[in-house]
């Protein structure tokens, strides 16, 4: 009797070059949706005077540049008490109903738009929220406004979040920044509430996109994993049969 051939079967290496491109596939697709609002301060802890906040907004798209970054002061900070420091070329700071914007001629596509401010005192609180609203010339907007709540998953568009450390000893507030604007819990105003419920659609869902990728590469290992079995199961039993 002739032998009987196996049928040729994809070797492992082409599935695992395989998953490796779907996973950069896929990470390549979802990256606009991971970019973020970060906000820092030249000094963290509460009730510190005269504080620099610097802001960074990435860009998510290469063919536009942003043109405005519309801000909600948290509870604690007046208007009155926040002044323009740096900003891109040409950018001023204008007030709002609950904070401020910060705009001008439009940066170049995939620029990054940094800018910062001065407050006069940072109030008595552990973390300051600054909700923001990214805007592109066009008129496309992204908007970082959800807050993370303890026990819950991260938002998919966060805030900018400044954690604060304690006082420093003897530390008070000043009289004129302790009036506070209407409570963070009713800001922003009914453009911001609108823009919060819209934000999943606008800026793009990080966590499906994340959980997207992890999906393809176990599916990929899991078929990787399978053919290599098979294929060393066919080698143990194949062969020529008897003549």
């Amino acid at each position: 009797m002739k032998a009987h051939r196996l049928p040729s079967r994809p070797r492992p290496r082409r599935i695992g070059a395989l998953a490796v491109a779907a996973s950069a596939l896929v990470l390549a697709t979802a990256a606009p949706a991971l970019a973020h609002t970060e906000v820092s301060a030249s000094d963290s802890r509460a009730l510190a005077k005269d504080v620099t906040p610097t802001f960074e907004s990435e860009a998510e798209e290469e063919a536009a540049g942003f043109t405005e970054i519309r801000t909600v002061l948290p509870r604690g900070i007046n208007l009155g008490d926040v002044g323009l420091k740096q900003s891109p070329e040409g950018w001023k700071l204008k007030p709002t109903a609950d904070g401020h914007t910060v705009g001008g001629p439009a940066l170049g596509p995939g620029e990054n738009a940094e800018r910062s401010v001065v407050v006069r005192q940072l109030p008595d609180a552990t973390s300051l929220t600054f909700r923001t609203v990214d805007t592109y010339q066009g008129g496309k907007a992204s908007r970082w406004m959800e807050v993370a709540r303890d026990g819950e998953p991260g938002p998919e568009s966060p805030a900018p979040l400044l954690k604060l450390k304690a006082a420093a000893s003897g530390a008070t507030p000043d009289a004129s920044t302790s009036a506070s604007p209407k409570p963070e819990s009713e800001a922003p105003d009914s453009e911001g509430k609108a823009s919060s419920q819209t934000a999943t659609s606008d800026s793009g869902s990080a966590w499906p996109a994340v959980g997207l990728i992890i999906g393809v590469c176990l599916f990929a290992l899991a078929a990787g994993s399978v053919l290599v079995q098979q294929r060393r199961g066919a080698g143990g039993s194949g062969g020529s049969g008897p003549e």
